[in-house]
């Protein structure tokens, strides 16, 4: 008989008897009613960075949407295999979302493939190659800068991409519409994974700041 790994059905033992029993109630509303989250988080597919856990979500109130990098690609409706729109077309034209948050971390792996033009590709596809191009203006103008350290230029082009998808994520017009009626928010995170801190961009001036909890 197949068994998926032991330590997935060990991890499968403690959320039936921890976090399910604690919730039954809600994820039996949840299959009854269905979903209703009023936020979509863009994410990283990075294993160290998921959503629910940094923003201590429960059951159904995140709608979670992780690629390589926390990228939107542009308005593109060409007939073509699109997941990343496809997911966001459903969250805000199905679900009717409030609010759109683009979230970044620190130390991607893909925005350094972005970096590294002289690495090889992981396979012949190169599909992580071809999904990093979406950044390259940016990322060509970052690793010309001598000034800075290889480490400033990785934290400063994931938090270049950010600002990236979330002019993307106005391309498509249900959003840009959606926005510009105030019934939409857009916004931009970034979790250095070292340190635990969030820093959110300022709708303003694009700086990144770390939230006054005081």
């Amino acid at each position: 008989m197949t068994h998926l790994p032991e330590k997935l059905l060990a991890g499968y033992r403690n959320f039936m008897n921890g976090p399910f029993q604690a919730e039954t109630d809600r994820y039996r509303e949840l299959a009854r009613e269905g979903q209703s989250p009023e936020t979509l988080v863009i994410a990283c597919c990075d294993s160290r960075a998921a959503p629910e856990i940094i923003f201590g979500a429960g059951p159904g109130e995140l709608f979670v949407l992780r690629n390589v990098a926390n990228l939107v690609p542009p308005y593109a409706p060409d007939g073509q295999y699109h997941s990343t729109s496809a997911a966001l077309e459903f969250a805000v034209q199905a679900l009717k979302v409030k609010n759109i948050v683009v979230m970044g971390h620190g130390r991607c792996g893909g925005i350094k493939a972005a970096l590294d033009t002289e690495a090889a590709p992981l396979s012949p596809g190169d599909f992580i190659g071809h999904w990093m191009s979406l950044l390259a203006p940016a990322a060509e103008a970052v690793s010309g800068n001598t000034l800075m350290t290889a480490a400033e230029r990785q934290t400063s082009l994931e938090r270049i991409s950010i600002r990236y998808s979330l002019a993307n994520l106005r391309t498509f017009p249900c959003v840009r519409i959606l926005e510009e009626k105030g019934r939409i928010t857009l916004y931009g995170a970034w979790f250095d994974i070292s340190t635990g801190e969030l820093w959110v961009m300022n709708k303003e001036t694009g700086d990144f700041e770390r939230p006054d909890f005081a």
